[in-house]
């Protein structure tokens, strides 16, 4: 059979079976990410039925749906917003960083594995997955929540974080001098300080630039401006998401408007394609080895995210409520994590961590989305039920008031 035959039953049979997933989902009021990743699993390397001929074109699709992704969701917000959440939440970030990267780093240390090794896995389980979370938001119709900013606030200081991060893992896992080292993050930050000035300073005049009453050519212009940024940024070691994201916050008033309605659907369609593809990429024979220290991890490191979510929402004023469903939103890894670690893997350091990586995040992406829906339940009945448990602690001044009239206290 011709391979360009092949390829459109693959793809094709690939977006029918994604629909009818998402159907399905939906009839559960459930969303469809875990689905989407036990079909890569299926149909991935080691599954049921690997797949070909459309592995490249689905790579690339994958790349566009996180893009698309965070183009979508900083179309939410305006540049203002996002200086003003950044200047209030950084401490946020900090906790973030020590509180879920110091348990990667353990587990590393714990498993003899060494200090580089270490550096890596704190990557892989301190950063949140920014696609999921954007997607986990929309499906749960939380965009418009008080306590989204806060998320936002908290995910972009970690992807923003990467400009920093990424080039001091790769001059360790080269074994690069310091001087080549300092040159690659120098780079790096002014590359990631540049885009977020112009995105800040200029955001009118590039909703100017883009303005279109054709859909047609507004959509033009706003797809291929947002994959142009990206594209760049992940270029110069900046994450392309960050890139994406600036270009919706600079993007305002009809504009912003315009072009989250037209590109709704693209997003959708492309982000079920990211899933599917995570899927597709991982071995399901590599992850029994693995699999106790990668749940263990991943146990540890789930509450401590809806510790720091918890928090970070409450220093916002957030009620208990949005405190928990920020908390439980934060919990799911991805993109990141697995780039942290094939870097690690292409370097030869550690045979074990690419499996363990894996392992983990898959592991959290499926239970990303079931703490985002069922965390702040969960936690106002055990606040609930905490409070009902304390014992009633009488003031000194009910008990003289209960004393009966014209007795005086015992001696």
């Amino acid at each position: 059979m011709h391979s360009s035959a092949v390829f459109l039953i693959e793809f094709g049979a690939i977006i029918l079976g994604l629909g009818l997933l998402g159907r399905l989902a939906g009839r559960f009021s459930f969303s469809p990410i875990p689905l989407y990743l036990l079909a890569g699993l299926a149909f991935g390397k080691g599954g049921l039925l690997p797949l070909g001929t459309s592995e490249e074109f689905v790579a690339i699709g994958a790349e566009i749906g996180v893009v698309l992704l965070l183009l979508m969701l900083g179309l939410e917000y305006t540049a203002s917003d996002l200086v003003s959440n950044l200047k209030t939440q950084y401490p946020a970030g900090l906790v973030d960083a020590v509180l879920n990267a110091l348990p990667g780093a353990a587990m590393a240390l714990l498993l003899g594995w060494g200090p580089v090794a270490a550096v890596v896995l704190a990557g892989v389980t301190w950063i949140s997955s920014s696609g999921v979370i954007a997607k986990v938001l929309g499906d749960l119709g939380r965009l418009g929540n008080r306590e989204t900013p806060v998320i936002l606030s908290i995910l972009v200081l970690e992807d923003l974080s990467m400009a920093v991060y990424l080039p001091i893992i790769t001059a360790l896992l080269a074994g690069a001098g310091l001087a080549s080292g300092s040159v690659t993050l120098a780079i790096a930050l002014g590359a990631a300080a540049l885009v977020l000035v112009v995105a800040v300073r200029y955001g009118r005049l590039i909703s100017r630039f883009v303005s279109s009453d054709d859909p047609e050519k507004l959509l033009l212009v706003v797809l291929g401006l947002t994959l142009l940024v990206a594209g760049l940024a992940q270029q110069l070691q900046v994450s392309a998401a960050v890139g994406a994201f600036l270009v919706g916050i600079a993007l305002s008033g009809e504009v912003a408007e315009g072009a989250h309605n037209l590109l709704s659907p693209l997003r959708d369609l492309f982000a079920a394609v990211f899933f599917v593809f995570f899927g597709l990429h991982t071995d399901p024979a590599s992850i029994p080895p693995v699999l106790l220290p990668a749940l263990a991890l991943a146990l540890v490191t789930a509450v401590t995210k809806i510790a720091t979510g918890y928090w970070a929402a409450g220093r916002a004023g957030i009620s208990t409520k949005g405190r928990w469903r920020a908390g439980g939103t934060l919990v799911a890894r991805g993109e990141f994590s697995i780039v942290i670690a094939g870097l690690a893997v292409t370097a030869g350091i550690e045979p074990s961590l690419g499996p363990l990586a894996t392992a983990y995040v898959l592991i959290l992406v499926v239970l990303g989305p079931l703490t985002a829906r069922f965390t702040e339940p969960l936690g106002t009945r055990l606040t609930a039920a905490v409070r009902r448990r304390r014992p009633a602690v009488t003031p000194p001044e009910a008990e003289g008031a209960r004393e009966p009239a014209g007795q005086g206290p015992r001696a």
